[in-house]
């Protein structure tokens, strides 16, 4: 179970075609982020040529925007967690 800090407001996954952690983590943590989030606006892209990214929207539009080509599934649990 993944549980999202109440601060973010938006979540942007950037898949790469291939293979990737970050592909993975999503494939088996999406039904349980929209169960316990059914209104946090999850938005997933896949695309050719780009960098395993998650872009995560705060209060007041900021954004923080991490590569997460190295990251592992508890690394990106917290990146949820702690924006």
């Amino acid at each position: 179970m993944v549980a999202i800090s109440p601060a973010i407001r938006e979540i942007r996954f950037l898949l790469p075609q291939a293979a990737s952690t970050l592909k993975t983590f999503v494939l088996n943590s999406y039904p349980a982020i929209k169960a316990k989030n059914p209104y946090l606006p999850v938005l997933i892209r896949e695309a050719q040529g780009v960098k395993p990214t998650v872009v995560v929207r705060l209060d007041k539009g900021v954004e923080i925007k991490k590569h997460v080509a190295d990251f592992t599934d508890a690394e990106l649990k917290h990146l949820l967690q702690n924006p």
